[in-house]
C-alpha cells in the first residue's frame, strides 16, 4: 500500500512513519478505541467531506458510551480533518479519525490518556473494482452479531470490530464477497461492516437499530433522500429467508457506499443484477456530488 506523507496525531500535523504508540498502549490490548470513517468527494464547486460534522458528533457520542475523556472538542477534530486532508494535497480521500486509550496503568478500567489521530488515504471501491455497477455475491455468516445486552452496537468502536472480521474473513475464505450476519435473536442484523436494505414491491426494507447494528450515516442518508424522493421505507425485523426472497438487495457504508447484492448463498436475489430501485438510490446519493440532488440538509461541508 501507498502512504500518505502526513498524519495529524495528537494536536499536530506529522510525518507518518512518527506517529507512534507504545505496546503495551490500553487500546492494543482491550480494544478501546473509536472510530469514524468519512469520505471526501469531488463536486462542481469543489472539494467537500461528506457530513463531516455528523460523523464526528458520532465519535464523540461512541467516546461517551466508553467513558473515554476526548483531550479535543468537535470543532477541533473537524479542523485537523481538514488540515489532514490538505497537508496531504489530495481532495478526494478517505478519512480516519480514531480516539484510543493509550499508554497508562494496565488493568481494564485503568485510567489513560486518550490519543487521537486522523489519517487520509485513498479508498477506491471498497469491496472491489466495479462492485458498483455489477455487484456482488454475498453469504450468511455462520458468526452471529453480539446480543444488545452485551456490548454496545450503537458504539462505533475497534472492539466490536472483531465481530466484523469474523464475517468479512469467513466470507473471503469461502470466495464471497462479503458476508451478512445475523442478531443473536437469528433475525437479520448487517453486512460485516454495512448497513443492508432490501426492495420489496418498490419499497425500502431495514433492519432497526435494536438488530444490532450501528446506525450509520449513509443508512441514515439513504433513508432520507429516499423518503424525500416518494419512496417507502420501512424499518422492521427482517428473518433471514427474505434476503433469497426479496425483488433487490444492496449494502451501504461510507467505505462501502452502495453496493448490491446479485445473490446470497448461492441464491440469485431478484433479476440477478442491480436492480432499478437499487440504482435509483445510487442515483440519488452520488447526485450529491455532481449537482443532481439537492443538498438541502447541508450534508456537503466544504474542504
Amino acid at each position: 500500500m501507498q502512504y500518505p506523507d502526513w498524519i495529524w496525531h495528537n494536536g499536530a500535523i506529522k510525518r507518518w512513519a512518527d506517529a507512534t504508540t507504545h505496546v503495551m498502549s490500553h487500546a492494543l490490548h482491550y480494544g478501546s478505541s473509536v472510530f469514524e470513517g468519512i469520505r471526501c468527494y469531488q463536486t462542481p464547486g469543489g472539494p467537500v467531506i461528506f457530513r463531516l460534522t455528523d460523523h464526528n458528533t458520532r465519535l464523540f457520542a461512541s467516546a461517551k458510551i466508553y467513558d473515554m475523556a476526548m483531550p479535543y472538542s468537535l470543532e477541533q477534530i473537524n479542523a485537523a480533518c481538514r488540515e489532514v486532508i490538505r497537508a496531504n494535497e489530495n481532495t478526494t480521500d478517505y478519512l480516519r479519525p480514531v480516539a484510543y486509550r493509550g499508554l497508562g496503568g494496565f488493568g481494564l478500567s485503568a485510567d489513560t490518556p486518550t490519543d487521537v489521530a486522523v489519517a487520509t488515504w485513498k479508498m477506491g471501491q471498497y469491496l472491489g473494482a466495479s462492485v458498483l455497477e455489477q455487484g456482488i455475491d454475498a453469504c450468511v455468516s455462520s458468526w452471529q452479531r453480539f446480543a444488545p445486552n452485551t456490548l454496545p452496537a450503537g458504539a462505533k468502536a475497534g472492539g466490536n470490530y472483531l465481530s466484523g472480521q469474523l464475517v468479512a474473513r469467513e466470507a473471503r475464505r469461502l470466495g464471497f464477497g462479503e458476508g451478512i450476519a445475523l442478531a443473536s435473536t437469528g433475525l437479520l442484523s448487517e453486512g460485516a461492516g454495512e448497513n443492508l436494505f432490501l426492495v420489496f414491491d418498490g419499497a425500502l426494507h431495514t433492519t432497526p437499530v435494536s438488530a444490532a447494528l450501528l446506525n450509520g450515516i449513509t443508512r441514515n442518508t439513504i433513508i432520507t433522500l429516499a423518503r424525500d424522493a416518494g419512496i417507502e421505507v420501512v424499518e422492521r425485523d427482517l428473518p433471514r429467508e427474505y434476503l433469497y426472497l426479496c425483488d433487490e438487495l444492496f449494502m451501504c457504508g461510507t467505505a462501502a457506499e452502495i453496493t448490491p447484492i446479485r445473490s446470497v448463498d448461492g441464491r440469485q436475489v431478484g433479476a440477478g443484477k442491480p436492480g432499478p430501485l437499487t440504482r435509483r438510490i445510487q442515483d440519488l446519493f452520488f447526485g450529491l456530488f455532481d449537482g443532481k440532488t439537492p443538498d438541502k440538509y447541508g450534508w456537503l461541508e466544504a474542504l
